[in-house]
């Protein structure tokens, strides 16, 4: 049975209102909460799944945290993408173990964790940002999970050009993805994975137009939208909140200019 020690990052779960709390066990490490304090040392040798209580008596249930929770739970300096978007990026960008991805606009890492957790330690994540207050933090998130060694941080000017060629699968989180389509083209093997995301349809009409004329095919776009559930029997229905819009997924491959066809198709 799998328990807690030294090291391992965990995640506490307040029994009575849900709230959740990202840790990495210290010898003489505490966690102050609103309901009370738990000391590490009372985590230590303890089964996931078990009850620990705070000096206040409050119950907390101990768990390895998923890759959902910890990019939720991630200190931000600026808007996350949604865990109901990052799971489906990873599977539109099809990264896969030992991979190397290229994403652009690192923000507070939480793409960047999601994708340096998908490719794995045989894998590696080029993450380019031109603020380098914004790549501190994801530098700082990243430290925490013990995924550093599986991302590099670039501050720079994406127009400038990304460092690596013949790459899988390639992000942009910017707001101006369509100025910077040849750069990613280049970066791009053929065939790859391209994708974006943009909070309003002007943006997304604009990206449309660039990756047409600049060699891109197959395109779609999507948005999600997470509707939750009470999880009572007796009275089960869904909850009076929902995540809805939080951006338009745009998803393309990179194609040969002499096969792009003339006009966009439409169905």
């Amino acid at each position: 049975m799998l328990a807690a020690a030294v090291g391992h990052l965990v995640q506490l779960v307040s029994m009575r209102d849900r709230k959740s709390f990202l840790l990495r066990i210290q010898t003489e490490g505490r966690l102050e909460t609103h309901n009370g304090v738990i000391r590490h040392a009372d985590l230590l040798e303890k089964p996931f799944g078990s009850i620990v209580h705070s000096h206040l008596g409050e119950d907390f249930l101990l768990l390895t945290p998923s890759t959902a929770e910890i990019t939720r739970t991630l200190k931000r300096q600026s808007q996350i993408i949604f865990p109901k978007d990052l799971g489906f990026i990873l599977l539109k960008l099809s990264i896969e173990p030992g991979q190397e991805v290229i994403e652009a606009g690192t923000g507070s890492g939480a793409l960047t964790v999601a994708l340096a957790r998908a490719v794995g330690s045989t894998g590696h994540i080029r993450s380019y940002d031109v603020r380098a207050d914004m790549q501190k933090s994801a530098r700082q998130n990243l430290e925490l999970l013990e995924l550093s060694e599986r991302v590099s941080l670039t501050t720079r000017d994406i127009g400038d050009g990304f460092d690596e060629t013949d790459v899988p699968a390639l992000f942009l989180d910017v707001p101006n993805p369509w100025d910077y389509l040849a750069q990613a083209h280049c970066a791009l093997r053929s065939g790859g994975f391209f994708g974006a995301l943009l909070p309003t349809t002007n943006q997304v009409t604009l990206l449309l137009t660039g990756l047409q004329r600049h060699s891109f095919g197959l395109t779609e776009v999507v948005e999600l939208l997470l509707r939750n559930y009470k999880t009572v029997a007796a009275r089960f229905r869904p909850s009076d909140r929902m995540v809805a819009h939080t951006g338009y997924l745009v998803f393309a491959r990179t194609l040969h200019p002499e096969q792009m066809p003339q006009h966009p198709t439409s169905k």
